[in-house]
This record gives C-alpha cells, structure tokens and sequence, in this order.
C-alpha cells in the first residue's frame, strides 16, 4: 500500500524563498499523515509561467539551490516528494518533475510535449526531453507526466508499454471556461488508452494575466472520479495506492466538490486574480473611478470580496453630464461595500483644458476630443491619487469595450490592472445580478447585495455628454457581444457571421472596429483571462494591418 498526499498549492512565480517555505509546510504535514510521497504542481518550487525568467543564468542557479535546500528536508525521512521545477541540464533548460527522496534527486524526468499556442510559448525557453519512462518507487511504477504530455496519447501510451501502472501528471493548467472539461476528457482518454488510473494535479492562483482554478482529480480505471478537489482554493488531499493485479486507487478523505454555474466560476476566477496581483506586487490596496454604472460598481464588488473594504478607494468624479441617478447610485454602491469614498468634481479641469486648447480650437466644433477631455482628466486625478497614497488604479472597462475602442486611451484605460478585461457585457450583467442574489464564505465583502439593482437595469452611458447612451454608437450588447466572440473566438469571416444571421452593416462595423482598436488594446492594462480566446497575448494582430483595405 502506498499513500499519496497530492498539494494543490498556489506559487508565487519567482519567489523562490516563498515557494520553498509552503512546499516544506506541506511536506511537514504530509508526514505528520505518514504519506508515502508527497506530490505538487509543474514548475512548483518556481511558480508558472516563468516567461523569460528561465532564460537568466543566474535564477537557475538559485532554483539549484532551492530543490538542494529541499532535498535537505527528506534526509533520513519515509515520505519523498514529487515535483515540478525548470533545470539546466547539459547545458539545456528543460521542464521536469523531480523525485526527491533521502536527501537527494533519485530521479528527473523531462516534459516532452511542450506548448506552442494560446498563452503558452513554451518552445521558445525550453527544450523537449525524450518520451517518458516509469519511475520506480518502493514497488511500483510511476509514469509521470508534465501538463501537455497528457493531452497527446503518445507519453502515456510508452509509458504503459515500459511497465507504468498508474498515470501521475503534474500540471500548471490556467482557467478558461472549456478548460476543466476538456482536461477531463482528456484523462478519460489516456486511461481509455492506458487502463491505468491516472493523478491529475494542478495549482491554483493568479499570475499577471492568467488565474490556475486547480480542480485537481484522481481517476479510476473506469473512469470514475475517486477524488475530486475544489476550484481556486489551496487543498490537500490523501489517496491510498493498493496494488494486487493492478492499482486501486482509494480516497482517504472527502472534499467538497466544485459545482458552480458559470458565473460563479467567473466571479471566484476574477476575486483570485485581482487578489493575487494585488499582494503578489505588494500594493497598499486599489483605487477605483466609481461612475455609478454597471462596470465600475462590479469591479469595486470584486475588489471588496478580495481584498476587504478598508484597501478599497472609491473615487466619484463628476462632470457637468453626471447624472442625479449616477450620483445616487454610486452613493449606494459604497454604502453596500463600505468602501472609503471621495467626491472630487473634473469640471476645473475641464475648465483649464478649454482655456489652454482655445485658441487651438477656435474654429473647430465640439467633437469626442472634448468627451476624451473628461475621461483623461479623471485618469490624472486617480493617477496623481495612486502615486500620492501607493494604491492601484484599476481599469474598468469590459471585452465588449476593449474589442471595439470603446474607450480611451490614457483615461478610463488607465490602471495597473482590469478584472473585467475578458468579459463581455452581458456577461458583466450576469455577474453582477449572481453577486447580489450569492456570496461565499471566502468573500471579505457584504453577504448581501453589493449594488442597487437601478444600477443592473438601467440603460449603459459614458455621460461625456448630455442624454447619451452606448447604443448611439454601437449595437445592442447582446449583438455586440455575440457579433464579437463569432471574430474573436471563433476567428469567423464577416461572410460567416452574416451567414449566421447578422445584419451585414452591423458586422462590417464590428469587424473594422475590432481591427482598428488593436492599437488601444496594446497599452491596457492585463486583467484575468476567462474565456478561450482573450484579447491579450494569445491573439497577436499587427497594428500596421492592409488587409482591412481588402474587405
């Protein structure tokens, strides 16, 4: 019998020191179990992904000396441990899992299949290793994986045919809506190919643009699920190896299962990656541009449910085009949150930009330079305010914005960072209506609602200028938004899109919008991805691009 502590942990990427002191708790505490061996995450000791990082000579060496430092933990010890970490090896960066028992690294084994697509560029930093061969610990075999190995059926199916019997992966998997499906699918088939039970263990946590949901499983040989782990939250969980004629896997505890609708998943995914970012790079707290509409009040919600009212600024700035009913709804808003409030009028700020611009301006009439005025002015206050206090500033504007430069840039773009940079507005609908109806005990903010529900049904404006409304010049977000994941996600032709029951004026619209935007998008600020395709490193356009004059 074997028994098997699997660490769904979350890593701090390059915080070595950090990433060393939670493995050794973890490890301590398997022990006290009498765990046999101890598992964790791709790249653990390092955090995932490490980008260019890998590539320094000199945090190789220290991720050396780390794994020696935790090696030194095992000496004398009956439990080893299992994990990911980057190596030099012949002179060559590589990918591996590590088996590390009694003081020292019994075996290595490379990851094989690395990933070229999405937000993975692994080629570029490392080097392939040779397919993978079973490991043998205290009676039986291990085929270990990283991550990719596990979505091709080569990796596993050798390491079948070399005396594997049960299936380990060790994974920095980030979140997207398909993901968790499709890793299990993609279990399922290897265990299909195999008739092995397969270990699949990923970390939890926010890194820059991406959020790791965890969900880790154990799956049994006919593909039932003998242990399950829960989405963004750090878990440990025990399972028991019996091998007779083959493995038997058995769970040692019960864990709460994941089973949230989809805007619960999104909201959970947003809180971690806002949090994260927020104390990975040490920040006081957040400032926030509070409008009294729908985005700023969710992304203030988010925040709340982060980081806890107290690191939460909420700033109103009003213009000669604020509404009585935004005035009242973000004063709502703040007293649902309890978040810190500040009123500070841009009107002497418009006033000194007229002054200096007039002459300039004398024989031009208003146009969206005056509207743009406005947003940037209250981009320098929140600025001068970040830099003066030590708080971030956080973007507010949704994927529907973003894809179709409804935005400006050096204004409402401003910020350190955007929880709502891959959603889309009906989406930020749904999220806002499932926050104020549901909390969960992980919140730090109100169990009730976090907004007036004028806020969710009244019709979205930017108030540059009198009695406007978003649909004055785009289409209704539900067009919008189903018009934009056809371009994006789906990567459709405007013949496509119209084929699918579109007007054709409205997706050549979209379509140059969305082109022409590429430039904003460049210089916003990263926010959590959700969906398969975010409008970040994963869909690289050029800027310069002739092809629009082809349509």
């Amino acid at each position: 019998m074997t028994t098997i502590g699997l660490c769904q942990i979350n890593p701090w990427v390059g915080h070595l020191q950090y990433n060393l002191e939670k493995i050794k708790q973890h490890f301590v505490l398997c022990q006290q179990q009498d765990v046999d061996l101890v598992v964790f995450p791709e790249c653990a000791i390092t955090g995932y992904p490490l980008e260019d990082l890998v590539l320094k000579p000199y945090f190789l060496q220290k991720v050396e000396q780390t794994i020696h430092d935790l090696a030194a933990v095992t000496i004398g010890s009956p439990t080893a441990i299992l994990l990911g970490s980057p190596w030099l090896q012949a002179g060559k960066i590589v990918n591996t899992a590590m088996l590390i028992e009694d003081g020292k690294i019994q075996h290595i084994i490379l990851k094989h299949k690395l990933p070229n697509h999405g937000v993975f560029d692994e080629k570029r930093i490392f080097q392939p290793g040779p397919l993978p061969t079973p490991i043998l610990f205290r009676g039986l075999q291990l085929g270990v994986m990283v991550c990719e190995d596990m979505w091709y059926p080569e990796p596993a199916q050798h390491l079948k045919q070399n005396g594997a019997e049960i299936l380990v992966v060790l994974n920095g998997s980030p979140f997207d809506l398909t993901k968790h499906e499709r890793r299990q699918n993609q279990a399922k088939e290897r265990v299909a190919d195999t008739g092995l039970p397969l270990i699949y263990l990923n970390m939890v946590g926010g890194q820059d643009h991406l959020v790791f949901d965890g969900q880790s499983f154990v799956m049994a040989t006919d593909q039932t699920y003998a242990l399950e782990m829960p989405a963004f939250q750090e878990t440990v969980g025990f399972i028991k190896l019996e091998k007779e004629e083959t493995v038997a896997v058995n769970p040692l505890q019960n864990l709460p299962k994941s089973s949230m609708n989809e805007a619960e998943t999104i909201y959970h995914c947003l809180v971690m990656g806002l949090k994260d970012y927020v104390e990975k790079n040490d920040f006081k707290g957040v400032l926030i541009g509070l409008s009294g509409g729908i985005d700023s009040a969710l992304v203030a919600a988010i925040a709340v449910d982060a980081l806890g009212a107290e690191r939460v600024q909420c700033v109103m700035m009003p213009s000669p085009y604020t509404s009585k009913a935004s005035f009242d709804d973000a004063e709502s808003i703040v007293q649902f949150l309890k978040t810190p409030y500040d009123i500070l009028s841009i009107e002497p700020a418009m006033a000194a930009y007229e002054q200096i611009l007039q002459d300039t301006f004398a024989d031009k009439t208003a146009d969206t330079t005056e509207e743009n005025i406005q947003s940037r002015s209250r981009g320098m206050v929140l600025m001068a305010m970040s830099n003066k206090n030590g708080f971030m500033v956080l973007s507010t504007g949704n994927k529907s914005e973003m894809a179709v430069g409804y935005a400006t840039l050096y204004g409402d773009m401003c910020g350190g960072y955007n929880p709502l940079k891959d959603l889309y507005k009906m989406q930020v609908f749904s999220l806002a209506k499932w926050r104020n109806e549901n909390s969960h005990s992980g919140f730090l903010g109100p169990d009730g609602p976090v907004m007036p529900d004028s806020v969710i049904t009244k019709p979205p404006s930017a108030e540059l200028k009198p009695d406007q409304t978003d649909q004055d010049s785009l289409p209704a977000y539900e067009v919008l938004d189903a018009i934009l994941h056809q371009l994006i996600e789906k990567k459709a032709s405007i013949q496509d899109v119209v084929a699918n029951g579109f007007r054709e004026d409205e997706v050549i619209k979209v379509y140059h919008l969305l082109h022409r935007a590429e430039y904003k998008r460049r210089q916003s600020p990263p926010g959590p991805k959700v969906s398969t395709k975010a409008l970040s490193a994963e869909r690289r356009y050029p800027i310069t691009n002739g092809f629009l004059l082809n349509l």
